[in-house]
């Protein structure tokens, strides 16, 4: 990775992360979501177990890794039904590669936004959303307005990545 390459990528950071930080909640005058940098608030184990199931095929385990488990379970099966059972599984496992990086995290409340960079995908950026409950993060599959807060983030992340 060449230096404007970094830079281009730190100044994108730094801009998003000042537009979080200064856009205020219109209820509260909050902020409306952060970035994460404790591992202890992140979701990224929960993510990473969640994509090692899938990589295995396990669709009921990593169901019951979402809020909504029996939704979930039926698009897993769904899509590993239309794919075949080992290119399911091969697909899930390119997601573990090391090509692929976790690039940002936001919260919004218990929810999480995280964006992974998908290197061996041409740098494709995919957004995952999760939710606390109970103390841990699971699979938030259930639509609020509090996520859709946080997928327009990740589209504006996008923009700014691909100025």
């Amino acid at each position: 990775m060449t230096l404007s390459v970094k830079i281009r990528e730190w100044a994108l950071t730094l801009a998003v992360l000042l537009c979080v930080l200064l856009a205020p909640d219109a209820r509260s005058g909050e902020p409306a979501s952060w970035w994460i940098t404790d591992a202890q608030e992140s979701a990224r184990e929960s993510a990473v177990r969640l994509l090692g199931l899938l990589a295995q095929g396990d669709i009921a385990g990593a169901a019951r890794l979402s809020n909504a488990p029996e939704r979930r379970y039926e698009v897993l099966q769904d899509y590993r039904n239309e794919v075949g059972e080992e290119e399911f599984k091969r697909l899930y496992t390119r997601y573990l590669d090391r090509a692929n990086r976790l690039v940002a995290e936001a919260a919004l409340g218990p929810r999480r936004l995280l964006i992974w960079d998908l290197g061996e995908a041409g740098n494709h950026l995919a957004g995952q959303f999760f939710i606390e409950v109970e103390g841990r993060y699971v699979l938030d599959d259930v639509p609020s307005a509090e996520r859709a807060k946080l997928q327009r983030l990740l589209e504006d992340y996008r923009k700014r990545a691909s100025r």
